[in-house]
């Protein structure tokens, strides 16, 4: 498993979506990418291989299967727990 390519997946949501969208996915230098922007823009990265896998099977710009609702659901809820937190302390 040590040579297994790193995954990245990007997604933003927003009230009145439908669900999450995908707005990157790669692999190796693309996922290394997405990282690194993320990190610019001071955006959370949450580490889930798993979910990182199944995130690659959606087309940028799809919305998230339905069978995975309930952990992106709770990734976001620890997001926006985080923000509420940091925003406190500013």
């Amino acid at each position: 498993m040590a040579n297994e390519r790193k995954k990245a997946a990007a997604l933003k949501y927003e009230a009145g979506y439908e669900a999450p969208i995908v707005t990157a996915a790669g692999m190796g230098l693309i996922a290394d990418k997405i990282v690194e922007k993320a990190a610019e823009n001071d955006v959370p990265v949450v580490y889930n291989k798993e979910l990182a896998d199944l995130l690659l099977n959606v087309d940028v710009g799809s919305n998230i299967p339905y069978e995975i609702y309930d952990v992106v659901a709770e990734i976001i809820a620890h997001i926006m727990n985080l923000d509420e937190k940091v925003g406190k302390r500013r």
